[in-house]
């Protein structure tokens, strides 16, 4: 894994989000930065509290013209079912193949309960508008990660 750091161009990319709609990073970016969080997959408790947990501060990004993308290998029918459960108000966007998770550098071994396979890394990238990658959030727990996020929105302005 060569995961992007800070000041690093973040993948330019178009996915498909849980309606069916192309979203474009670079259109994202044209009204302001935007946070590209990583999940492992939909529906699962600590993916569930962490879209949660970013659902909750929307209003307070929206302040600070933050958009949420968030990505994960999950198909654009689960993610419309996991966005409608929680009545989640952000993208949600397929990367199937991965490659976008690639592109980050979030895609790799990963080692759960004694098995090894390869999967997304839960990772955020905080975008700036000028296309590079203005932090890394790395060490976060699921249920703090929107307060982390936040945190160092405010340590920015």
């Amino acid at each position: 894994m060569n995961t992007l750091t800070t000041g690093d161009m973040a993948p330019l990319f178009t996915l498909t989000n849980q309606h069916g709609a192309a979203i474009n990073l670079s259109d994202k970016l044209s009204h302001g930065p935007v946070l590209v969080y990583f999940y492992p997959k939909a529906m699962t408790p600590g993916c569930t509290v962490q879209a949660c947990g970013l659902n909750e501060v929307l209003p307070q990004l929206a302040q600070q013209h933050v958009n949420v993308i968030g990505i994960s290998p999950d198909p654009v029918a689960k993610l419309l079912k996991f966005s409608e459960k929680y009545q989640l108000s952000f993208d949600l966007v397929s990367d199937e193949d991965h490659q976008i998770a690639d592109a980050f550098g979030v895609w790799g071994e990963k080692k759960f309960m004694g098995k090894v396979y390869d999967g997304i890394h839960r990772l955020s990238f905080l975008i700036g508008q000028d296309g590079k990658v203005s932090h890394v959030f790395d060490k976060f727990k699921t249920k703090d990660h929107h307060q982390v996020v936040l945190q160092q929105l405010s340590a920015q302005a």
